[in-house]
């Protein structure tokens, strides 16, 4: 794995020709919370020991849990936690319960952070998009996080599930075509995106499965907890709106054809169970440069030029899925450990916290000082899926430098 702790920032903003042709949308607050304990590969061992007899598969899992590149993952509890002390494995039912508890909490913090940095009224939120992989309620968790922001019932309401951790960009997407229609009819769009994971009850199941099965499953080694959310807005009627963070320019979507068992997350009476084949990597990374050439294509039809700049022109914020698939994209665009380093620091410091981690990479990557002026974010989910967009940074809003905040802020 490519070293991030080890990095250099430039010391002057590298920016680019700017001949993009902007939509009008604009993320205008962000805000991520994680939970707040840290565990470290040590947590899962000591779950294995507490249950389970050795095997060949459980050595195998507990080998990789040391080198997947994390130092520690977020969890809403240590390893005393009542659901990995309790003898059965949790039923989904438990884990519902536990999520609509504290996913719901720290969905409201991200947002509430999110709405505090927009400066915005909650009364003028217009619409909330919001996706989770880990939790399936009806209604769903969208519906309690809003109604503790005090969001009024008639705002509509979009819950995206079965898009994994695909799931940040998949919402942002979705807020973007919702805000389009919105300057359509001219009307004001103010769109809560929120994405909620709570992965680290599940351990207990992905090793049930390990020693009943004796199949080598890396989901317990690589998942943990998060919620973010970003503000969207059209542009349309707020003053406090031209002070934005990120423009978003343009995105593109495609599914990889045949590859639906290569990457999932398959329902389960203990929750949800990690579908990660070892292709992913190399069908990750090889489906990253078209996405990215169609992206540069459709930013050419609205300017009317050919914009196909070189990859090594932006900074990348990629879904931190695991850290050969960081390394292999990093190999395939022929990029440096530079252009991915707030994808590298929220992955070693962090892990993999499903679709709530883009949008906490897009958080720390305008925190780590100056950098490229535009930023291709990308992200894999089920299907196998690819989401990928293209933002430009606010370079005249002076976001605090990772040096200067409190520890606790760095979450």
């Amino acid at each position: 794995m490519s070293p991030s702790a080890e990095r250099t920032i430039a010391p002057a903003v590298d920016r680019i020709e700017d001949k993009f042709n902007g939509l009008n949308l604009r993320i205008v607050g962000m805000g991520v919370q994680y939970p707040p304990h840290q565990v470290g590969p040590e947590a899962l061992e000591t779950v294995a020991a507490r249950f389970y007899p050795s095997s060949p598969a459980l050595k195998k899992v507990l080998t990789i849990n040391k080198y997947t590149g994390i130092d520690t993952r977020s969890s809403i509890g240590t390893v005393e936690h009542p659901l990995a002390t309790q003898p059965d494995v949790p039923t989904i039912d438990q884990l519902s319960e536990i999520y609509l508890e504290e996913g719901v909490d720290l969905s409201v913090s991200a947002s509430r952070k999110a709405i505090e940095e927009w400066g915005g009224d909650v009364r003028d939120i217009t619409h909330i998009v919001s996706t989770t992989c880990t939790n399936s309620a009806n209604p769903g968790f969208d519906h309690f996080v809003a109604k503790k922001l005090g969001i009024e019932g008639h705002v509509e309401k979009v819950l995206l599930h079965g898009v994994g951790c695909s799931g940040g960009l998949a919402a942002l997407r979705t807020a973007s075509n919702l805000a389009l229609g919105a300057s359509f009819r001219k009307r004001p769009a103010r769109i809560l995106i929120v994405a909620c994971e709570i992965s680290s009850v599940m351990v207990r199941s992905e090793l049930d499965s390990v020693s009943k099965n004796d199949e080598v499953r890396i989901g317990a080694c690589l998942f943990s907890d998060c919620a973010s959310a970003v503000i969207l807005s059209n542009g349309i009627g707020k003053k406090q709106d031209h002070r934005f963070v990120y423009e978003l320019l343009a995105w593109e979507h495609a599914i990889l054809q045949d590859t639906e068992k290569d990457l999932g997350f398959d329902v389960h009476p203990q929750g949800w169970k990690v579908v990660l084949s070892p292709r992913v990597p190399k069908l990750a990374s090889a489906a990253v440069a078209p996405a990215y050439e169609a992206l540069m294509r459709s930013m050419a039809s609205y300017a009317g030029e050919n914009l196909l700049h070189s990859p090594l022109d932006f900074d990348w914020a990629l879904h931190p899925g695991g850290s050969t698939i960081i390394t292999s994209v990093e190999k395939a665009m022929k990029l440096t450990p530079e252009h991915l380093r707030a994808s590298y620091e929220t992955y070693i410091n962090h892990g993999n916290s499903s679709s709530a981690t883009v949008f906490s990479v897009l958080d720390r990557l305008r925190k780590m000082g100056a950098g490229k002026e535009h930023v291709v974010s990308c992200a894999f989910g089920p299907g196998i899926a690819i989401e990928m967009m293209l933002l430009k940074r606010n370079m005249e809003v002076e976001s605090p430098s990772l040096d200067a905040l409190p520890v606790e802020a760095l979450d």
